[in-house]
Order: structure tokens, then sequence, then C-alpha cells
């Protein structure tokens, strides 16, 4: 799934695709805007962790989870 993640005094979003589930994404954004963890962690397809401060967050997109197509195309 697409993550957009904005990042207060930043020029850029973050955007990474994400294995975790919406409600994995959405219950570690609860949890860092809440105070129960200084850092908004998650995790990209390729394993790397992305590190946010929870104090910087501007805003989390969650886009449709992505459906991989395996298949041939009639040219």
């Amino acid at each position: 799934m697409e993550v957009k993640i904005g990042v207060q005094h930043a020029p850029r979003e973050i955007v990474l695709e994400s294995g975790q589930s919406a409600e994995e994404v959405e219950r570690a954004v609860s949890d860092a805007l809440a105070g129960k963890s200084a850092l908004l962690s998650l995790v990209d397809e390729h394993g790397r962790k992305v590190l946010v401060p929870a104090d910087r967050l501007a805003y989390v997109e969650l886009g449709e989870p992505t459906v991989r197509k395996v298949g041939f195309s009639a040219l």
C-alpha cells in the first residue's frame, strides 16, 4: 500500500510502498500521535525502516493496496 507522510518544515513528503496493512499503519500513526511512542516507524516493501519524529508529523495519507499483476498482454 502506498503511504505518503507530510513532515513539518520539510519541502517534500515521504512516499513509500509498505507491506503493512492499513490497520497496522493506522495503529502506528495513532500511537505516535497519542504520545505512546516518540517516533512513527514504518517498514517499506524492501525491509527498510522509515522513522519520523511524531511531533513533526503534518499528515499521513494511506492509498489503496497495490495488487501485483502477473501475466502477459497481447501486443
